[in-house]
């Protein structure tokens, strides 16, 4: 199947660096592959006390190796502060992506789960829908929340929003481009068992798969589709 028609043009927009490629890095690469335009919208930005300098640039140039691997067309630096979305005027993030949402008019969004435990992702999600509001011209079409190891599988069960995947899409032939894009955030991963690491992330891409018969998947849950 060509996703072309299906998802278009797309906008994935992460949180953190690293949260895109964890969990769509695969379609970002099958879309690529397949003549995509596919852009990267990074929301925060780490910054002292709680983020040296040192190690922010060092996570911007891990981050263009990435998407460069993974064939993104152009990365967005929001810069809001990292692990404080909560204490960041809402109204300036939701002006931010609405504002990149109407420029780019993407036909896709890929959006961080609203359900995750870091509010940064949950807060990311809300502005997210607020910039593809269905009453604007050139609204997004497709909008679809990935699961980000770490973060989507350690909410309160019964108390937040659970993850389950109505939308699996198959990355067989990409899975090892998402793994060496994975492996260029040499920062963030960490060795085994921790869900950082390449071989956890590899378990996760066979268990989406082997729910839909084929040997890698990434899943999503459907937020809107307007057809």
């Amino acid at each position: 199947m060509n996703l072309t028609t299906t998802m278009g043009k797309t906008l994935v927009i992460a949180p953190h660096p690293d949260d895109e490629v964890l969990g769509a890095g695969g379609t970002i690469a099958r879309l690529a592959a397949q003549g995509n335009d596919v852009y990267v919208a990074v929301v925060t930005w780490g910054s002292p006390p709680a983020f040296s300098a040192e190690t922010m640039s060092k996570v911007k140039v891990e981050a263009e190796k990435a998407h460069r691997i993974l064939g993104v067309k152009e990365t967005f630096w929001l810069g809001f502060p990292a692990a404080a979305l909560s204490e960041t005027a809402h109204s300036a993030l939701n002006a931010s992506l609405f504002q990149l949402v109407q420029s780019l008019s993407p036909q896709t969004l890929l959006l961080p789960f609203i359900g995750d435990m870091h509010l940064d992702h949950q807060l990311t999600f809300t502005s997210s829908l607020v910039s593809a509001r269905p009453h604007q011209q050139n609204f997004p079409r497709l909008l679809l929340a990935y699961e980000t190891l770490s973060e989507t599988n350690w909410n309160a069960p019964y108390l937040t929003p659970s993850f389950v995947p109505n939308v699996f899409i198959d990355i067989a032939d990409h899975l090892d481009v998402k793994m060496e894009a994975m492996q260029a955030f040499k920062s963030q991963l960490r060795p085994p068992p921790h869900e950082r690491s390449i071989e956890t992330l590899r378990a996760l891409a066979t268990l989406r798969g082997a729910t839909v018969m084929t040997t890698a998947a990434e899943a999503f849950v459907l937020v809107r589709h307007v057809i």
